[in-house]
């Protein structure tokens, strides 16, 4: 099946209405496996931004979802789960058909993740407590958390449901109205979702999805002096812009998920390399690369890196690209052609560095007029080189072996960035000591990419601030208030 399920509208979602763009422009979105166009969407802009964010601010000053009781929001956002649970199916045809994943990860992660974290913060909204200060006698204080009030959202490509809900779920589980700028390569899915919670009862206007370009929708939404707040997962560079747009205006508040370079750290005293290879491989393969977080970077300790990398690359040569519509295939196509072609141009550089090219590096399945790539690993790569410190966003791998825990120490944190790191080893004395020194946000050890909701998700460095996931994404989406009564003696 290529065509979108019947019921999929690709307007704009601003309170119950479905929105073309005021002046009739559209983008194309790609369905990258096959290079045809799936859909047309409206390239929205400030018109559509400026109607959208009155429509949030209309919402949250009537209270009516603001100053509903917790529990009733609680019931509300789990109706909307409802209805996402009962059209999975649906979302995780639309998430491959229009990103190139396989739909075996579509429907195994990506919408049971994105199902998960709605019903997390919705269970989560009626155990949110205040403070009370030990004032004294003649007073009685309180702090409480108030929601922000107009959110400003915008999402990535490369998880586009899953991200949305990071950002969607714990904002108006804190009484918040959101206006997303989803992908304009992936924003059917939320589009999609907007009107299934409708549908389900979140009243308009608390949710509005407005797809356009980053330049001019993303920048509106970054600029327009009555949101209260933007929440951003993407790139360094356009991070920085936000800031600009954010101090340039009204001074909102920014939070930032940006970009990674991972170090993944194999020490020799792991009894169990077989698993390690099939960890490594997977950590830097899965969603063709284009995971914030892959394991891009890989360490191996001298004494074994021969012996490993034989055994990685022999775990990565069963790792083939295909049809992202047969359950059997496990390696999609990337997201698009400029993406294809600017990872293909990052493996060029790398060889001509002088890096050694073990396994893939070439374009695959160029029959389906698809965007997709071989997995590509290499060996021996210089730390100071370009492969080895900056990201790539693509099915590519940079081994690098070391001698001692020093070294490793040190390659791992000497990156700009900070956002996830990980290591194998047998000795708990090592893996705390690394834990502890580590900058990254995370830290995982005897396993990659643990994904759990209850815990904080960021990075350090330029890698951005702020969290999503856990209960301190919702604490960012409020703000706190003291409060205090004084009593005549």
């Amino acid at each position: 099946m290529t065509a979108l399920p019947t019921d999929v509208s690709p307007l704009a979602v601003i309170g119950a209405s479905r929105r073309a763009a005021s002046d009739g422009a559209v983008l194309p979105t790609i369905n990258p496996a096959t290079g045809t166009v799936l859909a047309e969407l409206p390239a929205c802009g400030a018109v559509e931004i400026d109607e959208a964010v009155s429509v949030a601010r209309a919402r949250f000053e009537a209270g009516s979802w603001r100053d509903m009781a917790p529990r009733q929001r609680k019931a509300v956002m789990l109706r909307v789960a409802d209805g996402l649970a009962a059209r999975a199916e649906d979302f995780a045809l639309l998430e491959t058909l229009e990103s190139g994943k396989p739909i075996s990860d579509t429907r195994a992660v990506d919408v049971p993740l994105a199902l998960n974290t709605l019903r997390y913060y919705a269970e989560a909204i009626d155990k949110i407590h205040g403070e009370v200060g030990p004032s004294g006698p003649d007073r009685l204080s309180w702090a409480v958390h108030d929601p922000l009030g107009v959110i400003g959202a915008i999402v990535p490509w490369n998880f586009p449901l899953h991200m949305a809900m990071w950002k969607i779920a714990p904002a108006i589980a804190m009484g918040n109205s959101v206006v997303v700028k989803p992908s304009e390569l992936t924003s059917l899915t939320t589009l999609h979702f907007a009107a299934v919670a409708l549908e389900a009862g979140l009243p308009e206007g608390v949710l509005n999805i407005v797809p356009g370009t980053g330049a001019l929708a993303g920048s509106a939404l970054a600029r327009h002096n009555d949101v209260d707040m933007i929440t951003f997962t993407g790139s360094g560079p356009v991070g920085r812009q936000l800031m600009h747009d954010a101090a340039d205006s009204n001074l909102k508040r920014v939070s930032l998920e940006l970009g990674g370079k991972s170090p993944h750290i194999v020490f020799a005293d792991y009894p169990d390399l077989d698993r390690v290879a099939e960890a490594a491989a997977w950590g830097i393969f899965y969603n063709q690369g284009q995971v914030c977080t892959a394991g891009s970077r890989l360490l191996v300790e001298r004494s074994i890196h021969a012996d490993f990398v034989a055994r990685l690359v022999k775990v990565a040569e069963t790792i083939r690209p295909g049809n992202p519509l047969d359950p059997a295939t496990r390696l999609g196509a990337v997201i698009s052609e400029k993406q294809m072609n600017g990872v293909l141009h990052r493996i060029a550089g790398a060889q001509r560095e002088g890096a050694d090219l073990i396994l893939g590096g070439r374009q695959a399945l160029k029959e389906s007029g698809g965007f997709f790539l071989e997995p590509t690993i290499f060996d021996h790569v210089a730390p100071t080189s370009a492969l080895a410190r900056e990201e790539v966003f693509g099915p590519v791998l940079a081994v690098i072996p070391f001698d001692t825990p020093e070294e490793a120490l040190h390659l791992a944190n000497d990156t700009e960035y900070g956002l996830a790191s990980g290591l194998w080893t047998g000795s708990m004395a090592l893996a705390n000591r690394f834990a502890r020194q580590l900058r990254a946000g995370l830290v995982w050890i005897n396993g990659w990419d643990a994904c759990d909701i209850t815990m904080p998700f960021g990075g350090f460095k330029q890698s951005g601030f702020g969290r999503d996931r856990s209960l301190h994404a919702l604490y960012k989406y409020a703000d706190l208030k003291s409060i205090s009564v004084s009593f005549p003696q």
